[in-house]
């Protein structure tokens, strides 16, 4: 990988560890918007990777406005997708615009859009035209589809990525309508597929001294989440249904969301017992007193439970129906049988482990001041990078231009009054 002069690195926390982290020296130019490439890039950036992200002047990066709650300040969309960024402003349509991109390119390492199809090519940012301009750099593109399906020229979003991808066809009960799952698979799933194949590119250029293209379709790297589907498509010969809070391979008894004391729209907790083997369900009917069900002859077997889950789910709801869904999963948890509580959104955030644990991480922004947000998830031991709050519009363009460029202040001048900036 290049070698960087670390004074041009992103600043780090005074707290990290000696070594620098896995992706220092890594420059990454993100011409990303929305979710999918901003996911990606940004979890380039909490590897330690320089990520300089290149928006239009005035208006920035079409989320900074998404679902905003005041226009001119940035949405908390935006910034929970960019945060440990830099940002600088180019007009790509100007030829001195254009220009500094090129400049930039050729001190890179990778370079990533996601773009509606052809927008990259007209601004003239082709694969072929950024290879020429640097042979060993990796360019990244997301797109709904693949570029050659017959569905290559539409756009997507996240939801049309999990419907075409297999997602809503598998979620939902067996009787109801499909359903579009809650995580943005489509999106972020699609950007953590990407982020992959670059960092794989960059270990690759290590040998070969060329850069590569990668491309993901949001549309394939759903189809990945749903192995399981296609898994039990093959075991059974026939499209897989839906199948409720159902494994997609084969029912067993318990495997459903039970409501705790408390009766909120979360007071659940989902307990499962494996099909390989009864020791989890003997371990819980030993918890909820119910030790003669071991052996009941309706109930012997995975798929004979799974046949009488109307004679077990009374039995386990009304246990559950007497302890609020944390006690419920602690206590089946210490005995050794499965149970995950439905923990909210305001319940994981306020979690004081999952906070000290960085799963949050809470960040100082400019202009919104303090707010909590999920952090990196990926725990490395000679690795680490504090979560910063996303750049505010242009906030790196000196350093880009002074710094990177070499750039003096009449050319910046210039560059301004030619609205390239």
């Amino acid at each position: 990988m290049t070698a960087r002069d670390p004074a041009a690195a992103a600043p780090q926390a005074d707290d990290l560890p000696d070594s620098d982290p896995a992706l220092a020296g890594v420059r990454v130019l993100d011409l990303t918007q929305f979710e999918a490439g901003t996911s990606c890039t940004q979890s380039l950036a909490w590897l330690g990777a320089e990520v300089i992200k290149v928006e239009p002047p005035g208006t920035g990066e079409q989320a900074r406005n998404a679902s905003a709650a005041k226009f001119g300040t940035d949405s908390y969309f935006f910034m929970v997708l960019n945060a440990n960024k830099r940002s600088m402003t180019l007009n790509l349509k100007s030829p001195q615009g254009k220009a500094i991109l090129t400049r930039l390119i050729e001190r890179s390492d990778v370079f990533i859009e996601n773009f509606a199809p052809g927008t990259i090519e007209r601004l003239g940012f082709s694969y072929e035209e950024v290879a020429r301009i640097n042979p060993r750099i990796v360019y990244a593109q997301i797109k709904g589809f693949a570029p050659e399906s017959p569905y290559g020229e539409y756009p997507a979003f996240d939801m049309i990525a999990q419907a075409c991808g297999g997602a809503v066809s598998i979620t939902g009960e067996s009787d109801g309508r499909p359903l579009k799952p809650g995580p943005t698979i489509g999106d972020t799933g699609t950007g953590l597929h990407c982020s992959i194949g670059i960092i794989a590119a960059l270990y690759q250029r290590m040998r070969t001294g060329r850069g590569q293209r990668v491309q993901v379709a949001m549309q394939e790297a759903v189809i990945n989440f749903c192995r399981m589907a296609f898994a039990a498509q093959l075991m059974f010969d026939k499209t897989t249904p839906r199948n409720g809070n159902q494994s997609l391979l084969g029912g067993t008894s318990p495997s459903e969301l039970y409501p705790c004391k408390g009766g909120g729209p979360n007071d659940y907790c989902f307990i499962y017992v494996s099909r390989a083997g009864d020791r989890q369900w003997k371990r819980l009917l030993e918890v909820i007193g119910k030790t003669e069900l071991a052996v009941d002859p309706r109930l012997g077997t995975a798929d004979m439970r799974f046949a009488h889950r109307d004679v077990i789910d009374p039995i386990v709801r009304e246990w559950t129906l007497r302890h609020d869904k944390a006690t419920v999963m602690k206590t089946l948890g210490d005995a050794g049988v499965p149970a995950g509580a439905a923990f909210d959104t305001q319940e994981l955030i306020n979690d004081e482990d999952l906070r000290n644990r960085g799963a949050f991480a809470t960040v100082d922004h400019p202009t919104r001041g303090t707010f909590t947000m999920p952090g990196w998830p990926v725990r490395m031991s000679d690795s680490n990078v504090k979560v910063t709050a996303a750049p505010l519009l242009g906030s790196d363009n000196n350093y880009v231009f002074e710094q990177l460029l070499g750039m003096g202040e009449d050319e910046i001048r210039t560059l301004r009054e030619c609205n390239a900036t």
